[in-house]
């Protein structure tokens, strides 16, 4: 558990396999980033799954092997298909900025191919790989560890773990902006802030990290960057 103090900026996001830079602009606004993997697990959405270029040039998903589950499976406890990671290394094998020749100061590859531990282990490892060659600070930890009861749930569950982290102001991506009540918010004592929509490249950090400089991915993260109410 990390060691916090009261007033620290904060984010909430789901664990998601190697997202778009812009999900990283949290890491760089907020003092914490809170994985929020206590929440029912989106299938059809990017906590497992991400889309690179295969070798036309056209996006297909890859995706991490999981388990079957029960549909109300929360994030946390998800679990690996028992053969993950040769079902994996065949997928990998299809796109080519995965299989390139391309240096790899980072590990990512490694990283990517290292399905030991529980999936939402695995999406961790990931995104702290790619936060350090971004030069970002890793201060994160998951909401699982919290204790906040089942029943709170939506809004209330965000206040309720930006509560428990010492935090008195809340960052989000735009999409949240019909999500939560600013009125809510400052009556919990929060101020809540968000990112502008990016205006940089949606293509995966994994293939962006291995083909283009890093110093390069994190200027065009930090001209997005300023907060807005």
């Amino acid at each position: 558990m990390l060691m916090l103090k009261n007033g620290l900026t904060v984010a909430i996001m789901q664990p998601y396999f190697v997202p778009y830079a812009g999900y990283f602009r949290l890491f760089a606004a907020t003092d914490i980033f809170v994985l929020y993997d206590c929440v029912q697990f989106p299938r059809r959405g990017w906590v497992h799954r991400n889309r690179l270029a295969d070798t036309t040039g056209a996006l297909q998903w890859l995706t991490v092997p999981l388990a079957k589950a029960p549909q109300k499976i929360t994030i946390q406890h998800l679990q690996f298909r028992r053969d993950a990671r040769e079902v994996l290394g065949r997928e990998i094998r299809r796109f080519p900025a995965l299989t390139s020749s391309h240096p790899d100061p980072h590990g990512l590859r490694d990283a990517l191919e290292d399905v030991t531990g529980t999936p939402v282990d695995y999406i961790e490892r990931l995104l702290h790989r790619s936060v350090s060659a971004l030069g970002l600070p890793w201060r994160t930890l998951r909401s699982s560890s919290l204790g906040i009861p089942p029943d709170v749930t939506g809004q209330e569950r965000i206040l309720a773990i930006t509560a428990a982290v010492g935090g008195k102001h809340y960052v989000n991506p735009p999409g949240g902006r019909e999500l939560y009540d600013p009125a809510r918010f400052a009556s919990a004592g929060v101020e809540l802030r968000f990112l502008p929509p990016y205006q940089g490249s949606f293509e995966s950090i994994l293939a962006r990290l291995l083909s283009d400089p890093a110093e390069m991915i994190l200027a065009e993260m930090q001209a997005n960057q300023h907060l807005v109410s």
